[in-house]
């Protein structure tokens, strides 16, 4: 099928990523990057359970002499709340780390609260510095980019990194996986890791001087992952990883409660991917989501086109949503309006340091790459 709403013949990716290609079958690229990287991966349970095995060794070993053993990043969603329940499962000693940006959720609170509190796991939580970053956060709505989760993001990967460095633990256990977020587009989102580009929108459109925002640079993560030998683990492709079983699994052990939809435990995050996202630049992150989901097997194409039925945000949480948002934020409705109504723009109409990630993508080292956290999904 041709046209404006050619849709993938496998999973429901469509034009809305710019980037996207088809076969002749009418196969998209995303399920065939998705079949290429399952590949890599070991298909025997066995396998995969040996892995594991000589993982969690390996972290015990190196860290017998240390109050922790791992660090863990929590945000009250299921991949990061099953991820200190394993880790406490395989007997390891955790350090759990949840940064603070000031949106969450209720609910979000609640559910941390819950898993540390069961498993008897230390928290640590960086709060940020509420002005600066609003005043950030508003640089990025100003830049008129599609890209306005990357400073809480970015932020999050900083705050790991260094608390991996002060309490020196080696692993940093992440809930990335690949058989439920393995889909993202570039198009939709780009400069989770480029300092530069964070500073140039803020330096353009932003008040703050970013004094107190945890950032790291590409040399940092030279530091932190070649020198240091820092490495990041994402257990979760070790194990089966069935979303509906984790989350029932989750329900039982800690009464954990679930979202409407993935990552909306923190409020900004709900707004911005609900709202503006597909109102403005016409991305629908469920999308990509739900084609993993049909990828790993784990949803069938028609129950992935039934929930896009519905839009991602409406009714009364999307007024209520809006209201909160825009106060808590200083916009008025006409500012914010303005702000939906500027011309869009990318990643790449600011100073950026794509060209130097280009290049290290081009070394023949993926594998070196993800063990520094140059490949791989951002959010926990």
């Amino acid at each position: 099928m041709n046209g404006k709403n050619q849709i993938c013949t496998k999973c429901v990716m469509d034009l809305s990523d710019p980037l996207i290609s088809f076969d002749e079958q009418g196969k998209c690229n995303h399920c065939h990057d998705y079949q290429d990287a399952v590949k890599r991966m070991p298909s025997n349970p066995e396998q995969r359970k040996k892995i594991l095995s000589q993982i969690v060794t390996e972290i015990k070993d190196k860290g017998k002499n240390n109050e922790y053993n791992c660090i863990v990043g929590v945000s009250g969603g299921v991949d990061s709340t099953y991820v200190a329940y394993l880790v406490k499962k395989l007997a390891l000693r955790p350090l759990a780390v949840h940064m603070d940006n000031g949106w969450n959720s209720e609910l979000s609170v609640s559910n941390i609260e819950k898993c540390l509190s069961k498993y008897e796991i230390d928290l640590f939580t960086r709060v940020l510095d509420w002005e600066e970053f609003r005043d950030l956060q508003k640089a990025f709505l100003r830049a008129s980019v599609p890209d306005g989760e990357i400073p809480t993001d970015h932020a999050i990967l900083a705050v790991l990194y260094q608390e991996a460095i002060k309490h020196k633990v080696s692993f940093i256990i992440t809930g990335n996986n690949l058989v439920t977020e393995a889909i993202l587009p570039r198009s939709w989102s780009a400069g989770h890791r480029d300092w530069r580009y964070i500073k140039a929108i803020n330096k353009k459109f932003g008040n703050a001087h970013l004094k107190n925002f945890p950032h790291f640079t590409y040399f940092d993560l030279f530091n932190y992952f070649v020198i240091r030998r820092l490495r990041v683990i994402n257990i979760l492709d070790y194990v089966d990883y069935n979303k509906k079983q984790i989350i029932s699994t989750l329900q039982k052990e800690m009464d954990w409660r679930p979202y409407p939809a993935k990552h909306y435990e923190s409020i900004y995050t709900r707004f911005f991917q609900g709202y503006v996202l597909p109102e403005k630049f016409g991305f629908d992150k469920r999308k990509a989501h739900l084609s993993t989901l049909i990828n790993s097997g784990q949803m069938t194409r028609a129950e992935a086109l039934a929930i896009l039925e519905s839009p991602p945000l409406s009714g009364q949480i999307l007024e209520d949503d809006m209201d909160f948002v825009l106060k808590k934020l200083g916009f008025s409705e006409e500012e914010f309006q303005k702000i939906m109504e500027l011309p869009k723009r990318s990643y790449k109409d600011y100073p950026n340091q794509d060209t130097l990630y280009s290049l290290l993508m081009g070394i023949q080292a993926p594998r070196l790459l993800q063990k520094i956290g140059l490949i791989g999904k951002v959010q926990y």
